[in-house]
């Protein structure tokens, strides 16, 4: 059973922004994505989740053919996302939010808001706030219980701690290693390099659109020479460029 991708080229604006990716996200473990700003990240979370075109290659959820299918088709086949910027129905409630995310459920909404509730005890305090009223850390949490909603197999986590405080930034990577305990694989894009290789099993680096580096997380953090090879390039490397791990 995995998430597997093979190929993915994904262009917008008739500009190509990722190209040949291969990756394969599995249950209960958590695959990250480093890269600098324009590596083509947050381009390859869009496209997996049906939000941007694929130009090439194939997405397959357990065997099944998902590429090219809108968001609605790809979060039933068990991928929820969490685009960058904490995204959220600001003029409903918190308990309206999570409603509205459930809509595609065919049974059980309320065991899976209970579910929800309980995966941010947050939230179950401030169920009638109205959305756009909560501090960033909040709504960034609400976006997350909003992708739980939908009771995903895999989850793709863009830029989680984005503007966030550390103590809340912390809060969520204790979500992420939760979410491996429940069999859910995750997708992570994330800025705190150190952060992300300490949750994962796996790493990608991109770099230009392009995958860099593909392999177990641990041989990144034991070999930080590699990462800044893969992030910045030979020459940048040479330089004194650094990745902080």
């Amino acid at each position: 059973m995995t998430l597997a991708v093979e190929g993915l080229s994904v262009g917008v604006a008739g500009r190509t922004v990722v190209s040949g990716i291969d990756l394969k996200i599995h249950p209960g473990e958590v695959t990250c994505v480093l890269g600098a700003n324009g590596a083509g990240k947050s381009e390859l979370v869009l496209a997996l989740a049906g939000m941007l075109p694929v130009s090439a290659g194939t997405v397959t959820v357990n065997g099944a053919d998902i590429t090219g299918k809108g968001p609605d088709v790809i979060r039933r086949a068990g991928v929820a996302a969490v685009p960058e910027g904490h995204r959220v129905l600001t003029k409903l409630t918190v308990d309206d939010n999570l409603r509205a995310a459930g809509t595609l459920l065919r049974s059980g909404l309320a065991e899976t808001l209970a579910d929800t509730y309980a995966l941010f005890p947050e939230l179950a305090e401030r169920k009638g706030q109205l959305a756009g009223t909560m501090s960033g850390g909040q709504q960034q949490m609400l976006a997350l219980g909003h992708a739980m909603m939908s009771r995903p197999r895999y989850l793709l986590i863009d830029e989680m701690s984005l503007g966030l405080a550390p103590l809340v930034v912390k809060r969520l990577m204790g979500f992420v290693e939760g979410l491996k305990a429940r069999g859910v694989g995750v997708l992570l894009i994330e800025q705190f390099t150190d952060m992300a290789l300490a949750v994962s099993e796996h790493a990608l680096v991109l770099r230009g659109g392009i995958m860099r580096h593909s392999g177990r997380a641990s041989g990144l953090v034991q070999n930080p020479d590699l990462l800044d090879r893969a992030y910045f390039g030979l020459d940048a490397a040479g330089e004194g460029a650094h990745v902080g791990v």
